[in-house]
Formats: structure tokens, sequence, C-alpha cells
């Protein structure tokens, strides 16, 4: 729509004009539950909308924001407008203001089946409706009419009619409740995209925070179809854990009131920060047996989302260039508070080995950007919830705590707090309160780490004499920007028992192509010496050729979880890089990842290795090395002590990696209890893991499918359920699957991915191959037809990956050289997917030459 997309130069003219004074928005949502569909058009609520606003220049002009099928009124300053001239789907055209404003829209708005705006979900196990709101970045115009930016911020007062039974929440705490009508108290000034609502018969826990004078009642919620498997006391312990450490450290009490956190079905991100009122997905919410991976993966963002209460909330950036300011912030709160609060305490190897890998793609890919990017408008800001913004800003913070100290940094959050709350900020305005608490040179630090794009790679250089004493330990860095790094240069051993432990460690300054860490000096050769040790910096670490024997030899007798860690990241990234062969980080996925004892570490290997063999393996080696890590998977199942959340690891890499008729057969047996392994229980969720590649390769059919539906008819069920049928290997599914997501808009975006996810099949080539040619065809009409979060779900979903990469290749330069003008957000989604099969591709030839 025209105008949809607005830019940072409107936000920032509009911005200069306005200054927002407060809102009032009613809703009413009882048409959620009408049985009947409309006759045309989308189901509709009505919101009315009350905006309080002065401007700076009074007789000027400007635009509220508003995404609507309709509108049946616009009082400006008690003036109707003409509601067709003013209004085109996207803006509403407002001329004539006087100093001080009162704008009155009133609208229907469209429910969601996208997972942006106010969505609506039917729960299929008991027909019950639930509604959320899901608005960032700029998602509230779907709601309600506004002016929609960060910067603009003002109090809001909710007031929501719902149908009975229902409950509602808002950010707000609730006023009184009569009639249905519920309403909310006046929030502090917030932005528009964390304001938020939630209704329907969610099965709602509350409890309570208490810290001196301060109390904070808490809430958690869920579909009563999850209610079962809520286990709301663990929430709320990491939460209350969470207002510890956070009031500690920040000196700034929690502002906004309650503090409720609802999980919620079809969700797109993994969690919203709206204050006083936390939206996650549920799938947090386990089904069934899980590792304690999966609860530390939970309680990150339970954190994540806390600090944003202070980073993002309280202080919030002016525009979309900043996001950092609150992103990296919050993700690296995530570990440092599981480190500091909670039993989650190896979280830094978490962080070390799976988070930062999500960062080392992203900063490799075309489309690399600064951690403080250049966001011309909202399609920008939408893709730059990135790798680089969270992950790789999380690591810079990292750093950052190791080059001004962790005091330092901590009080300069405290000040930054104090000085901007309810406010908004850029790069400068924390810079320069981080200098004062430091005496470090910020702008320097800052141009090298957060204004320039990419990744330093640091090897160790290592000479020893005759006697076996090292003479010099020198460290080079790589990369179009050489930046300073504070790093712990680890030296290890191989001791009389077999492990592999550290003898020596050094603190250093890396700067420039090349360091001499002098205090190694005189030490006995090390076995091996880890660049990075600590994990304190953010770079790509290399291995001299002594460590690398030693690795491949004695990885998994490393003693030290985190060593192991970064060991097996550097590892993957020089799988990655097309500089060892995909084979070969397979070979040592088998040979040593029985041994991890870090169950996060080990997934994340399966995950690799997964992709290793997808991507990276020469195809005339596919079938023979897929059969080898089946097998290996298998015989570590087998190993693994039974009922530990090791087995269950290793029996859903088992069922990933599945790839032989006797593979099938004992995944069949253990779906119909004529095959056991010991411990092994076979829940629901298992069930379905199990499922999917049999369904891939043919080995049930519909019929079980639907069969195993109705065991499980649940919202999660019937996912599971699209994904297996999607998955069969067969012409007319596929057919019917890209038809499904392509041609059509009727299916929710939790089911779109599920389609997609079940589509792609690696076993399935040839058959993927004929949609190559038409994605081509197809990309341009769904980005301008789709919401943009759609959009994303089928551009980079669909993209052929999985086809011949040479003529793909060539398809994919053909469309980029014949569309220059298409959406540069639809054009980055598909430089992007062509840079990662470009390394596909490369990574196949390094492996295939490593058969010469």
């Amino acid at each position: 729509m025209p105008g949809e997309n607005l830019s940072r130069d409107e936000a920032r003219t509009r911005a200069e004009l306005l200054s927002v004074d407060g809102y009032e928005v009613v809703l009413d949502v009882r048409s959620a539950v009408d049985e009947a569909e409309p006759a045309e058009g989308p189901r509709t609520f009505r919101s009315v909308t009350t905006i309080r606003f002065r401007a700076a220049v009074p007789g000027a002009a400007t635009f509220a924001d508003l995404i609507a099928p309709s509108v049946n009124s616009v009082t400006l300053n008690g003036r109707a407008l003409d509601v067709a001239a003013v209004f085109d789907g996207v803006r509403i055209a407002l001329d004539g203001l006087a100093a001080e404003n009162v704008l009155v829209v009133d609208a229907n708005c469209a429910y969601s089946r996208t997972g942006e705006g106010l969505h609506r979900f039917v729960d299929p196990e008991d027909g019950e409706v639930y509604l959320y709101t899901q608005y960032e970045p700029a998602d509230a115009r779907r709601v309600y009419a506004n002016f929609e930016q960060p910067d603009l911020k003002a109090p809001y007062r909710f007031e929501v009619s719902a149908p009975e039974g229902w409950q509602v929440w808002s950010n707000g705490a609730e006023e009184s409740r009569e009639a249905g009508v519920w309403r909310f108290a006046e929030t502090a000034p917030i932005s528009t995209y964390i304001t938020c609502v939630v209704a329907g018969p969610y099965h709602y826990v509350t409890d309570s925070y208490t810290r001196g004078d301060l109390t904070i009642p808490l809430g958690a919620m869920c579909r009563k179809g999850l209610a079962k498997h809520f286990d709301a006391d663990d929430v709320f312990l990491v939460t209350k854990q969470g207002f510890d450490l956070f009031h500690e450290i920040f000196d700034y009490p929690y502002p906004f009131g309650k503090y409720d956190q609802a999980f919620v079905p079809e969700y797109n991100l993994g969690a919203m920060e709206n204050p006083g009122m936390v939206t996650f997905r549920e799938e947090y919410i386990f089904r069934g047996k899980v590792t304690q991976a999966s609860y530390e993966r939970r309680a990150n963002v339970i954190l994540h989302e806390m600090a944003h209460m202070w980073f993002g909330d309280l202080v919030t950036m002016k525009w979309w260039d900043d996001l950092w300011l609150k992103e990296s912030f919050a993700d690296f709160m995530g570990s440092f508070g599981l480190v500091e609060a909670t039993r989650f305490d190896q979280a830094w190897v978490t962080f070390a080995n799976s988070r930062k890998a999500w960062a080392y793609r992203a900063d490799q890919l075309p489309s690399t950007h600064p951690i403080t990017a250049d966001i011309r408008d909202l399609e920008d800001a939408k893709l730059n919830f990135d790798g680089i913004t969270y992950a790789k800003g999380a690591a810079v913070l990292k750093q950052l705590v190791a080059y001004v100290g962790r005091e330092a940094f901590l009080e300069g959050a405290r000040r930054y707090f104090k000085a901007n709350a309810y406010g908004n900020t850029t790069l400068d305005d924390l810079l320069s309160v981080l200098a004062e608490v430091s005496g470090r040179d910020m702008a320097e630090w800052s141009r090298a780490w957060l204004q320039t794009a990419g990744v330093n790679v640091l090897t160790p250089m290592v000479t020893c004499d005759a006697g076996g004493r090292l003479t010099e330990l020198a460290v080079l860095q790589e990369g179009d920007e050489l930046r300073p790094h504070r790093v712990a240069v680890g030296l290890y051993r191989l001791e009389p028992d077999g492990t592999l432990v550290r003898y020596a460690r050094a603190g250093t300054d890396v700067s420039g192509a090349r360091t001499v860490v002098e205090e190694l000096a005189g030490r006995e050769r090390p076995d091996l010496v880890l660049v990075n040790d600590e994990d304190l910096t953010y770079c790509k670490v290399r291995f001299d050729e002594g460590s690398l024997a030693t690795l491949r030899a004695h990885l998994g007798d490393l003693t030290d979880p985190l060593a192991r860690a970064l060991s097996w990241s550097a590892l993957w990234n020089l799988t990655r890089d097309g500089l060892m062969p995909a084979r070969d980080f397979i070979s040592l996925v088998l040979a040593h990842a029985g041994r991890e004892t870090d169950v996060g570490v080990l997934q994340m290997l399966h995950a690799q290795a997964l992709t290793a063999i997808t991507h990276y393996t020469a195809p005339g080696r596919r079938e023979q090395v897929g059969r080898e890590l089946a097998a290996g998977a298998l015989h570590e199942l087998r190993l693994a002590d039974p009922g530990s959340e090791h087995q269950l690891t290793w029996a859903r890499f088992f069922a990933a990696s599945a790839a032989t008729e006797g593979d099938f057969q004992l995944l069949l047996g253990l779906l119909e209890g004529s095959a056991r392994i010991d411990g092994l229980e076979v829940d629901q969720e298992l069930r379905w893991d199990l499922l999917l590649p049999l369904a891939a390769h043919g080995a049930v059919d519909e019929g079980a499918l639907t069969a195993e539906l109705a065991r499980d008819d649940t919202a999660s069920g019937k996912r599971h359920q699209v994904r297996c049928l999607a998955a069969r290997p067969s012409a007319a599914v596929k057919d019917q699957a890209w038809a499904a997501v392509v041609e059509s808009d009727a299916l929710s975006n939790a089911l779109v991915e599920a389609t997609i996810a079940g589509m792609q099949q690696p076993s399935q080539r040839a058959l993927l191959a004929a949609y190559a040619e038409p994605y081509f065809e197809v990309i341009e009409r769904v980005w301008a037809d789709r919401s943009i979060q759609i959009g994303m779900d089928v551009v980079k979903g669909l993209y052929p990956a999985l086809s011949d990469p040479e003529p793909t290749l060539a398809a994919t330069d053909a469309w980029l050289s014949g569309h220059p003008d298409a959406a540069p957000a639809l054009r980055r989604l598909v430089i992007e997917s062509r840079d990662d099969l470009a390394r596909a591709w490369r990574a196949q030839r390094r492996d295939e030459a490593s058969d010469n």
C-alpha cells in the first residue's frame, strides 16, 4: 500500500513538529467469537482512538497512521473530516493543526492471522478464541490510530469490551470491569510498538515479587489446553531472580507496576517486551520431556525481555538505527543474568557455541551492516532484527565489559537510565556516559566496534626452541577493519590421565595485524593454543597446525566446557569457510560429541552436523556419509544413560539423520511399541519427531498422520501434522504445499511456517527442483501482496537452496540483475539466500577435493 513503509526522514520531520500528550484507545472485540464468518472482507473489530497532541507550528500539516479496512469518522479539534479525502488505507492526512489538538478516529480494524496486529486464534481442541497483539516495529497502527514511531512516546489508557467469560490484560493494571468492559490504568510514557492487549479465556496464575517497599504483582497465562503442562512456578522463580539482579545492578526500580507474562499461540517471535505485559511464544510451555537446554533457553528469554524494561522501554532509541541500544543489551543481559542469578550458571557456554554462530553467519553475508545500522525505513527495520543486532551486539558488549571493567559498565548503565528515563536516545547518549565513568576513549572504540561491519580472524603463531619452550607466541589479526580486542590466550596440555587441561593463561590487548603475548614466552610447548579463551571478544578463532591435530584426536578430552564450546565453534567456522572438509567436521562429531557434557552444545553440534551433510558435503558422498552419521547417532543413543537428557537428544538426532530401511523400521517400532530403548519415553512430542522422517521417506502415509492428529488433536498437533503432510515424497503433495503458501492466504502464519518446513526435505532434491524457476516468477508478487512477515517466510523458506548450485546461482543472478527496482528488503533476502548457497557450493567443492 502507498505510504505503509514509513521512512526515517518522514518520522524525523513528524517528531520535530509533534509532541503527544496521551492516547485513549477503546476496542470492542466481542466480534472475535461470532460463529459466522463475514460475507466478504476480513473479520473486524471496532477501534476508537483519541489522541491529544501539540504542534510546534500552528497551521502545519502532518498525518496519523492507521491500517484498517474502513474508517467510520475522523474528527480533528471538533471538526469532522471527509474520511474519503483524508484516509488512504494507511494514513490519515491532517492539516490546519492548532497548537493543541484532539484527534478522534473511529475505525473498523481487521483481526490478523499473520501474527501482526491483533492476532485471532481459534483453538482446534476446544473451539475457544484467543487474542493477543504484536506490533514491533510498526503494527500498532493495525489496531488503533497513532503516530507510529518510537520517539513519539505518550501515556496510554485502554478500554476493551470483551465477550462474556473472557479476561483482558493490557500494559496498565486493571482499574475496573463492568458488563464486559475492562478499563486499565494510564501507563507511563511508552512507544506505540510496546503497547499491548491480551484477551480470551486464558488460564491465569498469579504471584508477587517484593523487594523492600516495592511489590510487583506477577501473572502468567496460557491457553486452557496447555494449562496441564504449564510450569508457572519455574517461570515465576526465574522472574523473581531476574528482578533481584536487575534491581541490584541497575539501581532503578522497575517502573511499570505489574508484570504479566503471556504465552500465546502462533507467535512470530521468541517474545516481546511490552512493559507490564510481556508476550512469549507458547512453545516455551513444554508438552513433553525436554532437556535443561530448553529450560535455559526459556529462562534466557525471560531475562532478555525483563532487561528491556530498562533497555528499550524506560529508555528507547529515537529511530531503528539504534535498535542495538535495546536488543544488544537485552541479549547480553539474558546470558549475564542467567550466570549471575539462576541455576543456569554455564550460560556463557551456550552463548559462545550457539548464540554467536547466528552472529558469525549474519556478519559474513553481503548484507552485513554495522551494529549501529543505517535504517532508511520500516522494511529495513524489520530485517535488522538479526544476528548482528542481537548476538554480535551482545558479544561486543561482553568485550566492552572486558575493556572498561564490569563496575564501570554497570555504573554507566545506571547513569544512563537516570538521565534518560522515559525518553529517547541515540548512540552518543550512551557513549558519553560510558566515557565519563570509564575514562576510556569511547569514540574510537565505537568507531571500530559499533560503526564498522565484519568479523576479525585471530590466529596464533607459535615458535618454540629445540628444548620445547615457547620463544614467541603472537596473535595474527585479519579483517577489513582491525579492531582492539581484549582477549585471554590459554595454553593447554595433555596430562598423563589423558585429559586436556589449561596450564597457563595470559590476558592481552590485541591491536593491529600482529601482537606478541610477552607473558607466555618461556612456557613449555602447548598441545593446544586457544586464542579468545573465556570468550571475551567477538572474533573467529583459527588454530596452528599442532593445535588442530590435538583437537582432532583429543577434543573430547578437554575438561573445560567453555573451552570445548569455543573449539567446536572454531571448527564449525572452518567448515563453513571451506577450510575444513565437511566430512572432517562430521567425523569429529562422531568421534567426540558423545563425550559432550553440555546438552545445549550437543544439540548445536547435531544441528551443525545435519547442515554439514545437507549443504556442505560433496553430492557424491552424501549418501555414504549420511549412513555413517545415522549409525553413529544410533550407537550413541544406545550408549546414553537410560532416561537422561542426553539420551533424548541422541534419539531426536537419530530420527533426524535416519537414512536406511533399518533406521526407519526402528523408528516405526519405537512408535508402535514393538521396539524399545531402555529409559527412552516416547511421549507425544517425540512421536512427532519420529514421524517426520518417516513421512519424508514414505514410510508412513496420510492415514497414519491423520490417526496421529486424532491422538493429539491440539493446536500443536495440527502444526506437526501439517509439517509431516507436506514432507511426503510426492509431486502432488509438493504442488499442494506450494499452492497453500504461495497462491493462497488462507493459512495462518504458524501453518505457513509448518508447510514450508515440511516441503523442504533434503532427501527430496529431485522433487523440489521443479520449483526453482517458479520461485523467481512469484516472489515479487508475494512480497507485494502479503504481509511482511509472511513475505519473509515465503521468500526465505522457498528459496531453492537444495537445487543444483550452479544453475540456481545463475538464476538468482538473473533475477537480481533483472529486478534492480524490486523492494530493497526483498532484494536483501534473495541476496542473503544466494550467499548461503554460494558458500555451500564452495564447501562442497572443498569436501570433494579432499578425496584427491
